[in-house]
């Protein structure tokens, strides 16, 4: 299955297939004639969890096609995403000589995509990149789209920049390894989907009833997720309109993983909790009725996904304050007002108290 992302900024395609990994190294050639480039070097930027798996896998196989590779092994976690880990990512391209016509391969989850991704945005002003991702959530979410990042003590995600990939190969077949937190975890960002753009992927989501019958369905299930993305993204590149729609549940999530400094809950965990809160706050608000209340948290449970914790809102008002989609006075929020509808909402930090 192939996707191809066409905006003013951008033109990159999307493949995803059962296995696709080992042939990584024929469509990258193939991308790269069709682009009509020449690179002779890749440096691979993965983690050492997915590096035992598939780090020398991905190394023979790009070597096998005739690319000079090297790769950069980070710690893996969120806390890893940070400008001490970039630097380190910078010294080790500069020591085994890129170039501005050699490209970033990302193979990983999100903080590894995040972070060479931005990488890739600002070595010498730009060079290409490619993502491979090997968890649910960066396979749905954070490898489409072209946002990069890397975290400050003050909060997530607050420096960055909008920098598409050239290719993004997507392997349902790696999320086998994934244990089931982690498969979970991608789970929110799919159930995000389904909430605000699509009733049909909410009402299969509901009759799936096992991890196996999950796995079967994930081909299908990323290809919806990532059609989605397409749309939202080609109609507004740069988060000033209906992108903001990706970020249900985040401005809360982003809140609660940098009030436990990145320790307690995965970013999907977080957001889970972030849309359950959101969606109880639009309910005390009167702008939703209790039925999306009740339905949004029993799908979140229905895949064993947090709904609450015991930080109250009123102590993440810091973090939402600095929340990088606000705009001036105004907080920018999304809400869901049925269920395969998300609606942008503008209000004060009052929105939020208990």
């Amino acid at each position: 299955m192939r996707l191809n992302v066409k905006s003013k900024f951008s033109d990159y395609n999307i493949i995803i297939e059962n296995g696709i990994l080992a042939s990584a190294g024929k469509l990258i050639v193939e991308m790269l004639d069709n682009k009509h480039l020449s690179v002779r070097k890749m440096f691979i930027v993965t983690d050492s969890n997915v590096d035992k798996i598939y780090g020398d896998t991905l190394k023979s196989n790009l070597e096998d096609v005739g690319f000079d590779v090297f790769k950069y092994v980070i710690n893996p976690g969120e806390d890893t995403k940070n400008i001490l880990t970039l630097a380190g990512i910078y010294s080790e391209m500069v020591e085994v000589g890129i170039t501005r016509s050699d490209m970033i391969v990302t193979l990983g989850g999100g903080v590894v995509g995040d972070l060479a991704g931005f990488a890739a945005a600002t070595y010498l002003r730009g060079i290409e990149y490619i993502q491979i991702p090997t968890t649910l959530l960066a396979q749905v979410d954070s490898s489409v789209g072209g946002k990069t990042a890397i975290d400050l003590p003050q909060g997530k995600n607050l420096v960055g920049s909008f920098y598409s990939p050239s290719l993004v190969i997507i392997d349902s077949e790696v999320l086998k390894t994934l244990d089931n937190r982690n498969l979970t975890n991608g789970m929110a960002e799919v159930i995000k989907y389904a909430l605000i753009k699509d009733r049909s992927l909410f009402e299969m989501l509901t009759e799936i009833t096992s991890r196996e019958q999950l796995l079967d369905s994930l081909d299908e299930i990323i290809y919806m997720c990532c059609s989605i993305k397409k749309e939202i993204v080609q109609k507004d590149e740069f988060d000033r309109g209906d992108r903001m729609l990706l970020n249900f549940g985040h401005t809360l999530g982003h809140a609660i993983e940098a009030h436990y400094k990145f320790k307690k809950y995965l970013h999907g965990e977080a957001v889970a909790i972030g849309m359950s809160r959101i969606t109880e706050c639009a309910y005390k608000n009167k702008m939703v009725d209790e039925k999306i209340l009740i339905e949004v948290r029993s799908i979140m449970k229905h895949y064993g996904l947090p709904i609450s914790d015991e930080v109250k809102n009123k102590e993440l008002l810091g973090y939402i304050s600095k929340d990088k989609k606000n705009f001036g006075e105004d907080l920018n929020l999304i809400i869901v007002d049925k269920i395969g509808h998300g609606k942008i909402i503008k209000a004060k930090t009052d929105f939020f108290v208990e």
